[in-house]
């Protein structure tokens, strides 16, 4: 089991706090230093007032932006976009900026991507709500592309490539990893047919309802999303294995819950044992200092 941590650039309400260099140097160093594996940021580059002020929704530093200074300030950490809406940007735009940013790291980059569900910042943007699943499978077959070949031949949706090529390509080959969120069978088939990993969340029926999935509310439901990925891999042939990265059931992204370690390691073995490989986990702080040393000493109650 491997283990990413939510890095604070969400809080802009406390900038002074969380978004400065100097706050995400040293929250990117704590957590490579407590050993966890990856650090990873959201995307909300203009969210409405209504989904900030109603719906507990929130504002994000640009995903490359936050995680070149992260690439600056460690060494060993991958890098996450957890996850990267894909309709907002153009393919060939977001498969310039994840290269560019494998390159300067190192290769540490985890592409997370998936197709977005804020009607509101869909139209703000001038993106596609509706089209918004059949535009991710193209656009990752166009990003994939752009970071494998020269003179890329692509007709997309609204844009063409006729002989273009992409420099630097990343350092990871054949690419960084794309691990595909979402608990729909289309999000799982588009993970398997075209990513390297799975992003599922725990989902009661409410919330899956709001962001437009599946609901994914206990294990069984886990189990069975897992072995529809299995039986489509088998389907198309696919034989390579394919990461799971999820957050462990009781736990959000926005949780506010102080974390029991003890409970959280049950938690992390029941996923284990059915096959999961990555999880994410958010620590709330209400500053900097605070946030360091809760990573410190959860990332210490974790190791064996």
């Amino acid at each position: 089991m491997r283990f990413s941590v939510q890095l604070p650039t969400d809080r802009v309400e406390a900038f002074d706090e969380f978004g400065t260099a100097e706050a995400i140097t040293e929250v990117a160093r704590a957590v490579e230093a407590a050993g966890f594996d990856a650090g990873f940021v959201t995307d909300h580059p203009f969210p409405s007032d209504r989904f900030i002020q109603d719906a507990g929704g929130h504002h994000a530093l640009d995903p490359f932006v936050a995680l070149s200074f992260v690439a600056a300030a460690t060494t060993r950490l991958k890098l996450q976009t957890h996850i990267l809406v894909l309709p907002y940007r153009n393919p060939f735009h977001t498969a310039s900026a994840v290269a560019s940013l494998d390159a300067v790291s190192g290769g540490r980059v985890i592409m997370g991507v998936a197709a977005g569900y804020l009607k509101d910042e869909f139209e703000a943007l001038g993106a596609d709500y509706e089209n918004r699943n059949a535009f991710c499978d193209e656009a990752l077959r166009a990003i994939r592309a752009a970071w494998t070949e020269d003179g890329v031949q692509f007709e997309g949706s609204g844009y063409r490539a006729n002989g273009h090529t992409l420099e630097p390509k990343p350092v990871q080959k054949p690419h960084p990893p794309i691990w595909v969120g979402g608990n729909s069978k289309m999000a799982i088939r588009r993970a398997v047919e075209l990513g390297d990993g799975w992003l599922p969340i725990p989902a009661p029926k409410k919330m899956a309802s709001f962001i437009s999935t599946a609901s994914i509310e206990d294990l069984d439901d886990l189990r069975d999303r897992m072995a529809y990925a299995r039986a489509h891999a088998e389907k198309i042939g696919r034989t390579k294995p394919l990461d799971i990265c999820f957050v462990p059931f009781g736990l959000s992204m926005k949780s506010q819950d102080d974390l029991d370690p003890a409970v959280f390691r049950s938690r992390i073995a029941e996923l284990e044992e059915i096959g999961v490989t990555w999880v994410t986990l958010t620590l709330p702080a209400r500053t900097r200092a605070e946030f360091c040393d809760r990573v410190a000493s959860f990332g210490a109650a974790l190791r064996p």
